[in-house]
């Protein structure tokens, strides 16, 4: 089904909704509280909860995800935690590793198709507050990361409603789309980021990547951080069986809590088979499937002065809906 986002008529262009909206609230503030909470393997995971935080027992409780190498200042992650909060959600950002404050202390990081920390924090959060319906909202790799866990769990996510947000759903032919768009700006930007919290753990994993830091910092192509970074660190052959075994497309059938997914076809840092048609996904999941939007943009509103985060909209209403 088409989805319901047009575009702002001062902000139509894929690149300026990607990259813009982080310049419109450099300010937004939002109360968090941290929490780290330990894993099983002794490492652990930063939690950023809005506050005032568990105001009541049957309150609902969203997780957020954020995309790659995102964190609790990404301008989405942030509003909309802010969004569900004024919605009335309780709302929490679990950091992915190496992505918090101070660096993680065992060498695995995180990627596209790691599952089990967010697994262990649903299983947490139940413990925790079991009369309390649960939602998660990821962004980008994020989405990803639970599209895949969404369908690995079936019925058993733990969840009651789930929205996945412009996920690289197809590794392999979205990274051949970062590596060329927009004359590889966003490449760039992505590897200065990756490089630069690889760069901060490097005395703990030489042994696994055996890469120098000049090596690391030599890497210009996503592809190659991948085939020498991300694939060794986590147990892969290279990066194209990392893209293979981490792609969320083909767990999307396989859905059993509903979720919105939310897609522009104009997304610059995605491939077209990112995607899905109504035939590759559940019954138990929405398509939102807008012509413009571009990447975690879905800018809209009459007012350039008062730009309207849509996304910001439909994912508590969805939510809402959802619960009733």
């Amino acid at each position: 089904m088409n989805g319901s986002f047009k575009p702002a008529w001062w902000m139509s262009n894929k690149h300026a909704q990607t990259i813009l909206p982080r310049f419109f609230r450099p300010k937004l503030a939002l109360n968090v509280e941290y929490e780290t909470l330990t894993t099983p393997d002794q490492d652990f995971l930063e939690l950023a909860w809005a506050t005032p935080a568990i105001t009541s027992d049957t309150r609902p409780l969203a997780v957020v995800f954020h995309g790659l190498e995102g964190n609790i200042d990404s301008f989405y992650a942030k509003g909309m935690m802010k969004a569900l909060h004024t919605n009335g959600f309780d709302v929490v950002l679990m950091h992915f590793r190496n992505c918090s404050k101070l660096a993680n202390l065992l060498p695995r990081a995180y990627h596209s198709g790691e599952t089990t920390d967010a697994r262990y924090l649903f299983e947490t959060l139940k413990a925790r507050f079991p009369n309390k319906p649960l939602v998660a909202v990821g962004f980008s790799l994020g989405g990803n990361v639970l599209a895949k866990y969404l369908g690995e769990f079936k019925q058993h996510s733990l969840l009651n409603a789930a929205a996945v947000i412009s996920a690289p759903l197809d590794l392999a032919s979205s990274c051949q789309v970062i590596r060329k768009s927009l004359a590889k700006i966003y490449q760039r930007y992505l590897l200065g980021r990756l490089k630069k919290s690889t760069a901060r753990k490097l005395p703990t994993i030489e042994q696994q990547i055996q890469l120098s830091s000049d090596e690391l910092a030599n890497i210009n192509d996503l592809l190659e951080f991948d085939n020498r970074v991300t694939a060794p660190l986590h147990g892969f052959r290279n990066a194209d069986d990392y893209y293979q075994q981490s792609s969320a497309k083909p767990y999307l059938k396989d859905i059993a809590t509903p979720t919105l997914i939310v897609h522009a076809h104009d997304d610059p840092m995605l491939s077209r088979q990112a995607v899905p048609l109504q035939e590759e996904v559940s019954e138990h999941v929405e398509l939102a499937v807008s012509q413009k939007g571009g990447h975690v943009g879905f800018i809209s509103g009459a007012n350039p002065l008062k730009p309207v985060f849509w996304l910001e909209q439909k994912i508590p209403a969805f939510f809402k809906r959802t619960l009733l």
